[in-house]
């Protein structure tokens, strides 16, 4: 009955201990963050930031520690959350920031949601989609699709989500985080294509936290990857080198997962899958490829250049 909301949590935070319960539906998700040290003793040291939404405006949300196993996998974008006996801290200042869907919403920036174990025990409850009740006026989950016919005029760094039908996928390659560090990043490099261009999306997909999708894109395949960045060579040729990378916000879907995403009504969606409609299957198959070694962006064409 008593539901506060964003926007007030903002103006009284300072003056209260104990917060009424919070109704906010989750816009984005960032990979799992293990943060664990050989000397410090900590049972779960995981984390992982979520932005949530009301009618207000929008806020980071962090889940810590034993949570992120229980909680993790469920905290879908989209999902519905009434939080209970949560923590506010002032937000952290270096963490990555997702590019919103909806332009105009008002963020939230100086605070931030704290879920943990004890101090106070947050309570979450998921509330399923058809139980999610219009007067709440929740904002629904907008997308910022792009086709490729698109993709040759966006500045580097530019933010968006893309679909489309895996023609190429590579092995799993790793890279060092730092030159003389033992953690790697693990990626793979995927061609797409939409039926807009001639040309393929060129996509960079590191291993997010969904190990079941990046182990399984392979040709064929309805691939969508969200929070994609444009990085395009700015100098030799510009327009040789444009792919899109992902990002720490990055979700990826491939097909057996689409069903109940909220992007499934974007209308770019909706006109991808018409286009798929109208093509043979075996001649797409004709022209895919998988695995093998792909050097990008490519070497210049001799040594001296190189």
């Amino acid at each position: 009955s008593k539901v506060t909301s964003l926007g007030q949590l903002e103006m009284t935070w300072r003056s209260r201990v104990h917060f009424h319960p919070l109704l906010v539906r989750v816009l984005h998700k960032s990979r799992l963050r293990y943060y664990g040290k050989p000397e410090k003793k900590m049972d779960m040291p995981y984390q992982a930031y979520f932005e949530v939404a009301d009618g207000s405006g929008m806020m980071s949300m962090v889940l810590w520690n034993s949570l992120c196993p229980e909680w993790y996998n469920s905290m879908k974008v989209g999902t519905v959350l009434l939080l209970e006996q949560y923590a506010i801290k002032t937000s952290y200042p270096f963490k990555t920031q997702p590019t919103p869907g909806d332009s105009q919403m008002k963020r939230f920036a100086t605070i931030e949601i704290s879920l943990n174990v004890r101090d106070p025990p947050t309570k979450i409850s998921i509330i399923p989609e058809e139980m999610v009740k219009p007067e709440w006026g929740l904002p629904e989950v907008k997308y910022r699709f792009i086709t490729r016919s698109e993709l040759d005029d966006l500045p580097n760094n530019h933010s968006c989500d893309v679909i489309g039908l895996v023609t190429f996928v590579g092995r799993a390659e790793r890279a060092r985080k730092r030159e003389h560090g033992e953690d790697f990043w693990l990626y793979r490099w995927a061609h797409a294509i939409d039926g807009t261009s001639d040309q393929p999306f060129i996509l960079e997909l590191f291993a997010t936290s969904q190990p079941d999708v990046f182990e399984h894109i392979h040709p064929m395949t309805y691939l969508v990857c969200t929070q994609m960045r444009v990085v395009r060579d700015l100098t030799e040729n510009p327009s040789s080198t444009i792919y899109l990378t992902t990002s720490n916000e990055s979700q990826i879907f491939i097909t057996g997962w689409h069903k109940g995403q909220p992007y499934t009504k974007d209308t770019k969606v909706k006109k991808f899958i018409q286009w798929i409609k109208t093509q043979s299957e075996a001649d797409q198959m004709k022209k895919t490829v998988i695995g093998g070694y792909y050097p990008f962006p490519r070497p210049p064409s001799n040594f001296l250049k190189y």
